[in-house]
């Protein structure tokens, strides 16, 4: 884990009405934390807690020592980005013009200024999507649109970066590359990843939440939690971890 003492999110008893029960954990302000467990174990609730999108929730949930329902939505955006499973755009949208979406919560006049063009210039950077900036956001493949919406998010300028299953519609290769991308970004902001992919949270996290059934099974590095006992008893399968990659037999 990335060395900072501070702390960006801390819950305390969290709960909501359906999906998660007595959370309790701090985050630091970097690293790449992923959050593992089976189908409606509560993954999709908490991330939706943390980014602002649900509530009223139970117990005490913090970002930056205020609660999180205390921020004014416009601010709150400007330091947590949130990018949902998948984007859908029906009209004919360029790449960068999806990019600079991100800078809604700046906006003060239907114009981008010259902070936000180099904004989206940085963020298409990272994300090599330069090279597409004209092109029509359907036209792309899955891979080519995620890593527009993630430029699109980092156009925000965000301290914490919150996402939602990022590689479920990616092929091997983009999921690889999606998330080395993530494991960059962790060196400076806090990410936090839902995932059902126990391999990319063995290799690329600093640390794994595993949650099972609204409440937390296992948090800690990845070679502390991704253990085949509880691998057994959260997902069924029985797992043979081998450094940073498992093998599976049902």
């Amino acid at each position: 884990m990335p060395d900072k003492k501070m702390t960006s999110f801390v819950a305390r008893q969290l709960g909501f009405a359906y999906g998660l029960y007595e959370a309790s954990f701090e985050f630091p302000a970097s690293g790449l934390i992923t959050v593992a467990g089976p189908n409606g174990a509560g993954k999709s609730t908490l991330l939706g807690i943390l980014a602002g999108l649900r509530s009223p929730y139970r117990g005490s949930c913090t970002y930056e020592s205020r609660e999180i329902r205390q921020w004014p939505k416009r601010e709150f955006a400007r330091r947590v980005a949130f990018l949902p499973q998948s984007v859908r755009l029906q009209f004919p949208f360029t790449v960068e013009e999806v990019v600079l979406m991100g800078r809604t919560p700046y906006a003060r006049g239907w114009f981008q200024t010259d902070e936000d063009r180099l904004a989206a210039e940085e963020s298409m950077t990272i994300t090599d999507t330069l090279a597409f900036r004209g092109r029509d956001f359907r036209s792309l493949s899955g891979g080519e649109a995620q890593r527009v919406i993630l430029a699109s998010a980092l156009t925000q300028r965000p301290e914490a970066l919150l996402l939602d299953e990022p590689a479920t519609h990616l092929d091997l290769r983009h999921q690889l590359s999606l998330y080395r991308l993530l494991g960059e970004l962790a060196k400076s902001l806090l990410v936090v990843a839902v995932t059902h992919d126990l391999n990319l949270a063995l290799q690329f996290s600093h640390r794994v939440m595993v949650l099972e059934d609204g409440r937390i099974a296992g948090d800690g590095t990845p070679q502390e939690v991704l253990n085949p006992p509880l691998i057994a008893r959260v997902f069924g399968v029985q797992a043979t971890v081998h450094g940073t990659w498992m093998t599976y037999e049902s």
